[in-house]
């Protein structure tokens, strides 16, 4: 089912997450166990995100080497799994950075083929390799470019033309959202106006990345109606477990800790305090959500359950 079809038919607000696939070789057995966690709070949909090759640099007997590797393949299989084992739609994250639009049509067929009906179109972080682009080939700079791609192919438009049983497909696409905009946008008004025009290209619905003041979430709702864009807005959260969160998370996602929050974490006196700091804002923070009547709740998850469960068990979920 689609993840607007799950939005429109729940009587209630809904649950979701989002996961990562195992290292290259990673034990598969420790995302089983991840997924039946959280298969008990009946998510309708689980996103697993997409990684491109990245350059590493490796210190040899020769002296540092340049290396591109993908750390991290495995998102279509966790995709068939979560999809044909556990009954939950799979939304698979299709990226710009690091792959042709010919490898992103390739991609989305085989998604196709599973019965796989969301994706999530993002541009992706810049990994530091640029795929050189052989003749006749390019590249999605942007998501805006990329949501067009897919809904050409829900309309029957392939990369190769002239293809004469070329099937349409019917994804139902989504796109992220920055609440405190994108780092590289000027200004939030900015930021609204691309997605915007995502969703003018085709997109059905927003996830937002991560905040942990609601305030953002909500400026940022009332930034897209004004700016005329009417598809469910779905905030986006991650429960802060570690002290080292309070440097990670504002380098990475460029994501405000309030200050009452870190100075709980820092006054933690060990790591179970911290967790309890960071369930606690959560609970605060999805409360108060609810009470506005979001269509969803989404929870950044990655690679563990033990916060949710805690989470889920104080807002009696």
């Amino acid at each position: 089912m689609k993840v607007t079809d799950h939005l429109e038919k729940a009587k209630r607000p809904l649950i979701s997450f989002e996961i990562i696939p195992p290292l290259r070789g990673g034990n598969l057995q420790k995302l089983l166990a991840l997924i039946d966690d959280l298969e008990k709070y009946k998510p309708p949909f689980i996103d697993i995100t997409s990684h491109a090759a990245e350059v590493i640099y490796e210190e040899t007997s020769d002296g540092i080497r340049r290396k591109v590797k993908r750390k991290r393949p495995g998102t279509l299989g966790v995709c068939a799994l979560i999809q044909n084992k556990y009954q939950i739609d799979a939304v698979p994250h299709v990226l710009c950075q690091g792959f042709t639009r010919e490898e992103t049509e390739d991609y989305l067929i085989e998604l196709k083929y599973l019965g796989i009906d969301n994706v999530l179109a993002v541009r992706g972080d810049d990994s530091g390799y640029k795929k050189p682009l052989q003749h006749g080939r390019s590249a999605n700079r942007h998501a805006l470019d990329l949501v067009q791609q897919i809904m050409g192919m829900n309309r029957g438009q392939y990369v190769e033309e002239g293809l004469l049983d070329a099937e349409p497909s019917s994804f139902c696409v989504g796109v992220a959202g920055y609440p405190e905009k994108h780092f590289e946008a000027p200004n939030l008004a900015s930021d609204i106006r691309w997605a915007k025009a995502k969703v003018g290209a085709g997109a059905e619905y927003i996830v937002t990345q991560m905040f942990f003041d609601n305030r953002h979430y909500f400026e940022y709702l009332e930034g897209c109606r004004e700016a005329g864009i009417d598809v469910p807005v779905i905030p986006g959260l991650k429960i802060l477990t570690t002290q080292r969160q309070l440097r990670s998370i504002p380098r990475t996602f460029y994501a405000e800790i309030p200050r009452e929050l870190s100075e709980a974490v820092e006054a933690a006196k060990d790591d179970r305090e911290v967790h309890e700091a960071g369930v606690d804002w959560a609970r605060r923070q999805v409360e108060e959500l609810l009470e506005a009547d979001v269509p969803a709740v989404h929870f950044y998850v990655m690679q563990s359950s033990d916060a949710i469960r805690e989470l889920m068990t104080r807002l009696d979920w």
